[in-house]
């Protein structure tokens, strides 16, 4: 098995389907366990994120991340300060 790849090809593929379609910017709206997958980082730490960054909206039953919100938090907190 290569490093680096799932152990489910089901999972590797829907990984691969992910990052292509953020890539694309067709992916604004997430939920946590894609949002996960694309940021790198466990279920939780993203949650977490996403909910500092005030960009989960909870429609119902499903709770939803914007990406756009989330990267201008990251970029605002986390970024390099000497780049401004």
């Amino acid at each position: 098995m290569e490093r680096g790849r799932s152990k489910d090809p089901g999972k590797q593929e829907r990984l691969d389907n992910y990052k292509a379609q953020f890539k694309n910017g067709k992916k604004k709206w997430v939920r946590y366990d894609e949002g996960a997958i694309l940021y790198s980082m466990g279920i939780h730490s993203f949650m977490d994120l996403a909910n500092e960054a005030k960009a989960v909206y909870r429609i119902k039953r499903i709770c939803l991340v914007n990406t756009e919100k989330l990267d201008e938090y990251i970029e605002v907190m986390y970024g390099d300060p000497e780049s401004n």
